[in-house]
């Protein structure tokens, strides 16, 4: 056997690992929450437990050359505890605190000198009120445990603060504010990074995002002028150095109108806005994690195509979306369909379906045309 990669996380991104790791001969060992889940579905060595669970973590990693995740809620006393009896823990938990905690990345954000929007952090709904840092509207965001949208809010006013008056009953004690960008869209820069200090890049996308979940992935992110699109990319791979990240980097970005790039969120694993790499890149994002927290050479992260847009499938009306292939395949040939392996629910992320080509309007249509059949509509 080759390399053994121990993953924290059970759903789709541990799952999508698993094909570049049969490839390399890698042994993929998941601690997964369902042994039905979509992960434990593809990955023979899974061992159903909790995140939380140091004991569960420690028996995932026995015998593994490296830890990683598909998530970022390993609570910090366990991986450091991990630390201290010698495991390899990429990303490290210095690293990985940053995508758990918003107040504790805004800071560091801050000292590195990175583009943010304006930012304060509040201990109480009175506080929230009288504070005058960040100008109304505004955003307000849990520090921890928010994703997809949740523990994100928009206060309009002072009159609004009671709305999130029960965030602050967290243990964490303080709710992010964050002044309510205008922006002309929103991109994303993936990076990934190997202990040892190399680098590599994909092309900056372009996400779409419906009720604060990312629905659809341009790349490149079309008619994005050269020196706006260098400075994404510098400022995803200060952040990747500045943290000192191991694996893939996804970091979130909003393009103001005058085309300067503030960061949004930051992700230290694979991410959405990455899966058009499965198709349409050399190196995958899924393999290049895996060689980044191996420590292995990267991979190269040109694009194999001059377009190429993901669609997510949020939820479906069909009871089982592969119901939808025969029409599909035969009437979008050219369409990459990826299932999770998930039970449909409303607006769950079931999959993704990537298309390529040469004229963007064209293959935006046929991958938005295509998710639509998987989800039966």
């Amino acid at each position: 056997m080759g390399p053994v990669v121990a993953v924290v996380g059970g759903g789709q991104l541990a799952r999508m690992m698993a094909e570049p790791a049969g490839a390399l001969q890698i042994r993929l060992q998941a601690l997964v929450e369902a042994d039905d889940g979509a992960t434990a579905q593809v990955v023979p060595y899974s061992q159903v437990g909790r995140a939380d669970d140091a004991a569960a973590v420690a028996q995932i990693v026995e015998g593994a050359d490296v830890l990683t995740f598909e998530h970022e809620h390993v609570p910090q006393p366990v991986l450091a505890d991990l630390i201290s009896r010698g495991v390899n823990v990429q990303p490290g938990p210095e690293a990985l605190r940053h995508a758990q905690d918003k107040i504790i990345m805004r800071r560091r954000m801050t000292e590195l000198g990175v583009p943010c929007p304006r930012w304060t952090a509040v201990s109480s709904a009175a506080e929230l009120r009288e504070q005058d840092v960040v100008r109304w509207p505004l955003v307000a965001k849990t520090p921890v445990g928010g994703y997809d949208g949740k523990g994100v809010q928009v206060l309009d006013s002072p009159d609004d603060a009671e709305r999130v008056a029960t965030w602050f009953d967290h243990p964490r004690g303080e709710v992010l504010l964050e002044e309510r960008v205008e922006f002309r869209r929103e991109l994303a820069v993936l990076v990934a990074r190997r202990p040892t200090g190399e680098m590599r890049s994909w092309p900056v996308v372009e996400t779409i995002q419906t009720g604060g979940v990312c629905a659809e992935v341009v790349a490149p992110a079309p008619d994005i002028p050269d020196h706006v699109a260098q400075d994404a990319i510098d400022v995803a791979e200060k952040i990747a150095e500045g943290l000192g990240v191991t694996g893939v980097l996804a970091v979130e970005m909003f393009e103001a109108s005058d085309g300067v790039i503030l960061v949004n969120e930051l992700a230290m694993r694979p991410h959405n806005s990455g899966h058009f790499t499965i198709d349409a890149a050399v190196t995958s994002q899924f393999e290049q994690h895996l060689r980044a927290v191996l420590d292995l050479p990267l991979g190269e992260t040109a694009m194999t195509a001059e377009v190429a847009v993901m669609v997510n499938l949020l939820g479906s009306d069909l009871e089982d979306p592969s119901s939808a292939y025969p029409r599909l395949m035969a009437e979008y040939p050219e369409a990459k369909v990826h299932l999770y392996g998930k039970s449909v629910r409303p607006g769950r992320k079931l999959g993704h379906v990537t298309v390529t080509g040469t004229d963007l309007p064209t293959v935006r249509r046929r991958a938005r045309e295509a998710a639509a059949l998987l989800g039966g509509r």
